[in-house]
Order: structure tokens, then C-alpha cells, then sequence
């Protein structure tokens, strides 16, 4: 997994008075958990642009005065407003401790079940996994070219070396709804009100 470097310098006081001074002076609150006692610190604001502006997951080498620790994000608070980030929340890794992060989805292929009219909708866009930080993946790929009318991907159907998948092996992470257009051609009956409104979820995540 690739990784970004964030430089933080030590808070001197702590409370929400002073977090919002820091904040006013466009500064984030956060705090570094996995050592004997958390290491409260504060980041410019600006440096999480490329961590939260984005659909990839990283690793966080975070450089706090001189000392740095490989992490991740654990947790984000936004103001409902304005979307300032109010305070964030870090975990220390180590090489022997495992992590469990969420890693987006990479779909590949042409599913043939899209040739004959089907829709592809993304029920997931994002995998919570286990494993140790130096085996997790950039991206999680599914391959639907196999995929034919009506066919799902689930989460059961994945393998990766030293990666354990931690949502349910029953959900459908992709899947291959059938159109109404694709139905006429079959010559099946409408589809139901629940199965439109599907097809229409599906419709809407194909042309994202």
C-alpha cells in the first residue's frame, strides 16, 4: 500500500478552547494511538488534502518532531457545516500487530452479462480487510468478465495471500441486474417495483 508523510508538532495544551484556536489558525487536533500513551498532536490542515480529497486508501508516515510512525487513519470528525476537519484520530502499526482498514474496489473486465443488456451495480465500493500492513493491497481487483444476467460477485469468492476479509462471505460486492430492456428482448415479465428500483441504483452506478 502506497503511503503519504504528514509532519505534526507536539500540542502544549489541551481542551476545547485551545483546539479551537488551533483550528482558527488552520491547524487539524489529532491524536496517535498504539504507543504506552497517546501522542496528542496537531497537523496544517492542508497536508490531509491528498489523504481525505481522494478514493485511495493510504498509510501515514507521520513526522512528529523527528520521530516518525508508520500509521493509519482510524477516524475523521468533520463540522456538519462547512466540512472544516474538527479532529482526527491515528493507530500506530507495527510489522507484527495486523491492521483491519477499508481498501476501495478495483472492478476489471466487461462483464458478458452486460453485453446482452444488463446493468452492472457496485453494492460495495470499499472492503474491510485484516492483515499486516505490509500485505495490504493498494486496491481490491474483481475481475466480472465471467459475470453473465442476473450473476453476483460475492465477498466469499475473493482470495488474497495474508489478507482476511471481514464482511460478510454472503454479500454480493458486485452484481449484473437485468434491465427492462434486456427482459423484453428475453420476453420476461416487468420487473417488480423493488426490482426497478435496483435496476434504477444500477443504472445510476454504471454511469458514475
Amino acid at each position: 500500500m502506497k503511503s503519504i508523510a504528514i509532519k505534526g508538532q507536539l500540542r502544549e495544551g489541551l481542551g476545547k478552547k485551545e483546539s479551537k484556536k488551533l483550528r482558527s489558525e488552520g491547524k487539524v487536533p489529532c491524536v496517535l494511538y498504539g504507543n504506552e500513551a497517546p501522542v496528542h498532536f496537531v497537523a496544517d490542515a492542508g497536508d490531509f488534502r491528498p489523504l481525505i480529497y481522494t478514493p485511495n486508501v493510504y498509510l501515514i508516515d507521520l513526522e512528529i518532531e523527528g520521530t516518525t510512525y508508520r500509521a493509519i487513519m482510524q477516524d475523521i470528525q468533520f463540522h456538519p457545516v462547512d466540512e472544516q476537519i474538527l479532529h482526527v484520530d491515528f493507530l500506530k502499526t507495527t510489522e507484527e500487530k495486523p491492521v483491519k482498514i477499508e481498501v476501495p474496489i478495483k472492478v476489471t473486465g466487461y462483464a458478458k452479462g452486460m453485453r446482452s443488456g444488463g446493468k452492472l451495480k457496485t453494492n460495495l465500493r470499499r472492503l474491510r480487510v485484516k492483515a499486516l500492513a505490509k500485505d495490504l493491497p493498494d486496491t481490491i481487483s474483481i475481475d466480472i468478465t465471467n459475470l453473465g444476467l442476473g450473476d453476483s460477485f460475492k465477498v466469499g469468492q475473493l482470495k488474497l495471500d495474508n489478507i482476511e476479509f471481514l464482511n460478510s462471505k454472503s454479500v454480493p460486492v458486485v452484481s449484473i441486474v437485468i434491465t427492462r430492456a434486456a427482459r423484453a428482448a428475453m420476453g420476461l415479465a416487468p420487473i417488480a417495483e423493488e426490482e426497478e428500483e435496483a435496476e434504477t441504483e444500477a443504472e445510476e452506478s454504471s454511469e458514475e
